[in-house]
């Protein structure tokens, strides 16, 4: 097997696992403690109901948390556990004493939390959900509200709205125990009627406590109007005592104030003539102390001035005297140095203008040498040249000075020949340049004396040929 299909067959396999997996944790149903799980299907079980009989049954349930389900076997349904709150209202229903009346209530039910309470509302109301339960529990109350309003009468409904409650819970706790249900509570809200019957029955009632309101109203009246008038007699009473005792106790109050004033003004004296005598004598004993003061900051005053004085003489040495002549020594010794640079500058630039006029006049003199040395050569190899020579010399010169000649005619981009003969430009100004340089020869024999064309004639001669071939 090759290594690829080993590869495959895992991937198969882990594939496999995978959904495998995903089923399993798909059929693991879960549900809130509010609710109730039940799983239809699978293998029957026996349960006991209260009555000690036996009976099988084709499902299970789980109140809360989860549990697997058996897949392509079990199906899971929900069923509610939470309170269903409701209101009803009953249409006009006929007392116990023929008098119509319209009675609200309100009442919180639930699915019972014991074993066969759960599988009574699993088999009635699973599918059916809150609605369901709601709409059945409303129609029993309801009817159980009309016989109780049937069995009393309105004074006793009005009076006594706990025992009605009681009543319509007791009738219908039968049925809903036969369904799996609870009531949790009930109460009467209200209870109305189209005749006035319930306003009529109160207005006696309501006349009676206004009259005995007003009854007592009035008395309360009265016995506050006597209360009064005898509460300000005393009151006044009362006031005049009281002042009364004001004014006796104001006079002596007055007579013990003018006692004290008499005992203070003389304390006071005494103090007075105390404190000037304390304070004359303290006034000169600081006059006293200020004079020693004073004396002690004159002492201290002098000795500060003679410390000032001698540091201000340090200062003026330190800061005067000693720079200056520090200063005076530095500019002695500056202008005996500038002195000393100064000669041995002179004594330089003199040895230097001496030696610069002795390597002059030596360059000078071996210069004149040379040029007196080149100019005796130059007359002697001049000497020593005879006519061939020179010749021989303009003849190779003759090439240079056909170029000089023809060379400003290259830089002239074009050429107008006004008169002459006629011909072609090119051939005219070839004819003037040859009869320039045919004049050459003329030239050099009006400059040197030498005849060019009669050396030429001779070397070119048919005997000089003929001698050189030989």
């Amino acid at each position: 097997m090759s290594f690829v299909s080993q590869l495959i067959i895992i991937g198969l396999i882990v594939v496999l696992v995978a959904l495998i997996s995903f089923l399993l944790a798909k059929q693991y149903r879960k549900v809130g403690p509010n609710e109730v799980l039940i799983i239809s299907g699978g293998r029957k079980r026996t349960v006991i109901e209260p009555d000690g009989t036996k009976r099988k049954i084709g499902y299970r349930y789980r109140v809360g948390g989860g549990t697997f389900v058996i897949p392509f076997i079990e199906s899971v349904s929900t069923l509610p556990m939470e309170v269903i709150a409701m209101d009803i209202k009953t249409p006009e229903v006929h007392t116990h004493s023929g008098v119509p009346v319209m009675v609200t209530a309100t009442a919180q039910v639930k699915i019972d939390s014991s074993d066969h309470a759960i599988r009574q509302a699993a088999e009635q109301f699973l599918g059916l959900g809150r609605e369901g339960i709601r709409d059945v529990s409303m129609t029993i109350l309801e009817g159980k509200m009309r016989d109780v309003i049937g069995s009393m009468t309105v004074e006793d409904i009005y009076r006594n709205r706990h025992v009605f409650a009681q009543k319509v819970i007791e009738l219908s706790q039968g049925d809903f125990e036969r369904m799996g249900l609870t009531i949790l509570s009930f109460s009467l809200k209200d209870i109305s009627d189209t005749q006035g019957y319930l306003d009529a029955l109160g207005k006696p009632q309501i006349a009676a406590a206004k009259r005995d309101a007003v009854i007592a109203e009035a008395e309360t009246e009265k016995e506050a109007i006597i209360k009064s008038s005898q509460a300000r007699k005393e009151g006044e009473v009362a006031r005049l005592e009281a002042e009364a005792l004001i004014a006796k106790a104001q006079w002596e109050n007055e007579a013990k104030k003018a006692e004290s004033q008499t005992l203070v003004n003389k304390k006071k004296a005494q103090a007075d003539y105390a404190y000037e005598l304390e304070r004359v004598r303290l006034s000169q004993e600081i006059k006293k102390e200020e004079a020693k003061v004073r004396l002690i900051e004159k002492e201290q005053a002098i000795k500060i001035e003679e410390l000032e004085i001698a540091r201000r003489e340090k200062e003026l040495e330190a800061t005067v005297i000693k720079p200056a002549d520090a200063r005076k020594y530095q500019i002695i010794a500056e202008a005996e140095a500038e002195e000393k640079r100064a000669q041995a500058e002179a004594r330089s630039k003199a040895e230097l203008l001496k030696l610069e006029g002795e390597a002059l006049a030596e360059s000078i003199r071996s210069k004149g040498l040379a040029e007196a040395q080149a100019l005796v050569e130059k007359a002697k190899a001049w000497e020593k040249l005879n006519q061939a020579a020179l010749l021989e010399m303009y003849i190779d010169k003759l090439p240079d000075l056909a170029k000089a000649v023809a060379e400003p005619l290259s830089k002239v981009d074009k050429i107008i020949l006004v008169g002459g003969e006629k011909g072609p430009g090119a051939s005219r100004i070839t004819a003037q340049v040859a009869e320039v340089l045919a004049q050459m020869p003329d030239v050099v024999k009006s400059l040197t004396g030498v005849d060019l064309k009669e050396y030429l004639q001779e070397k070119f001669s048919p005997k000089k040929q003929e001698e050189a071939e030989e």
